[in-house]
């Protein structure tokens, strides 16, 4: 009896078992979309961090000492070319220049009487009725009365200049910035104010940025290639310097660099380049940050791919290759530059290659798929 119960379970325990096979399908290979590498030309940016002057930026300087007894514009408004601006107390300045006025009409009155000694002396001198000496004696006081006047004269005009330097005039059209002092200080010697304010014209604006010394050499080279080549550059091409602003908007206006210094910083391995931008709208002001985009290189032969594309894990960028069988591994990759919604690569994948474009999540290493070459449909592949 136990040995028939044996057997009657083995039977059933096997059919079971057979129904569970039978009943286990294969999972078909799922459809993917995927984003095939064509190398490209594309140009490769860099962004340097630059800081913005006026076109120009000219110090108002108190020139003498004094107290100052007027401020005659508005500060943070439009100020005139001639427009007075500061008045300091003039009355140093005035008692100075009537000082050496005196002295001047001195001298002059020494000068007439020595002319008049002279006149008197030198018929007397043709007759021998007085002494060469005399006459020698009579013109050196003539000509050092008339270098004292000369002398005088000097003194006075350089007081007559410190009493134009109480009043201080806008030197160009522009805006002028907040007071550095304020009515009843004294002004024009350390530790007191010296640069009293500043007007800047702002029609347009200079930005000043370093570029490293590898960046500078490509541009470099570039620059030279061109004019060995005779490739002409058209205006676009000339204002071809973009402004990013703190808020990471682009400003609307392209610059173009107008100076590049004459040596590398040996401390820093830098060299100093300047833009100008037009600023028609007065929105950018001297001082502030901001972000020079330019163009470094034409790469030719780029391989992109779509940000969305890439994995990032600790600084490590990695993403889902399929390979000759349809199967996904994982690749590594390394990234040098971002281009719109795009990376730059710089190894890791070839011309060829397919990664997984949609459907990340759901796709495993090992995993067998049906590839579907799909063009990404965000932003506009970069044009050279």
């Amino acid at each position: 009896m136990k040995s028939k119960l044996l057997l009657f379970l083995t039977v059933l325990i096997g059919l079971m078992s057979c129904n569970k096979d039978n009943n286990k399908t294969a999972i078909p290979p799922q459809a993917f979309q995927v984003f095939e590498i064509k190398p490209q030309s594309v140009p490769i940016y860099t962004e340097f961090v630059g800081q913005v002057f006026g076109e120009k930026d000219i110090p108002i300087r108190a020139r003498v000492e004094g107290f100052l007894t007027g401020i005659h514009f508005q500060e943070g408004e439009r100020v005139k070319k001639g427009q007075l601006l500061y008045s300091i107390d003039p009355d140093p300045f005035e008692q100075e220049v009537a000082a050496k006025t005196s002295l001047l009409t001195q001298e002059m009155t020494i000068l007439v009487q020595t002319e008049n000694d002279l006149a008197r002396i030198e018929p007397l001198a043709k007759m021998s009725a007085v002494s060469e000496q005399e006459l020698d004696m009579a013109t050196a006081k003539r000509d050092a009365a008339i270098s004292s006047v000369e002398a005088a004269k000097a003194n006075l005009k350089i007081a007559q200049i410190n009493l134009g330097y109480a009043k201080m005039y806008a030197p160009i059209d522009g805006i002028i910035g907040k007071t550095m002092a304020r009515e009843g200080e004294f002004v024009g010697r350390d530790p007191n104010p010296v640069i009293l304010n500043t007007v800047s014209q702002l029609n347009s604006v200079r930005v000043q940025f370093f570029l490293s010394e590898n960046d500078y050499l490509t541009v470099a080279k570039e620059y030279i290639r061109r004019n060995q080549n005779e490739i002409e550059r058209s205006p676009d091409e000339e204002y071809n310097l973009e402004l990013i602003l703190a808020d990471g908007s682009s400003y609307p206006h392209k610059g173009k660099v107008d100076f590049i210094d004459r040596n590398v910083d040996a401390e820093t391995g830098s060299i100093l380049v300047q833009a100008t931008f037009p600023n028609p709208d007065r929105l950018i002001r001297p001082g502030q940050f901001a972000r020079v985009k330019a163009k470094v290189r034409q790469d030719s032969d780029a391989i992109l791919i779509p940000q969305k594309c890439a994995s990032e894990l600790q600084g490590q960028f990695s993403v889902l290759l399929v390979n000759a069988e349809n199967k996904i591994e994982t690749r590594q990759v390394t990234i040098t530059n971002r281009i719109g919604e795009f990376y730059v690569l710089g190894e890791g994948l070839k011309s060829g290659d397919r990664i997984i474009l949609e459907g990340l999540q759901k796709a495993r290493t090992g995993m067998e798929i049906i590839p579907q070459i799909t063009e990404f449909q965000g932003q506009q592949m970069p044009q050279s």
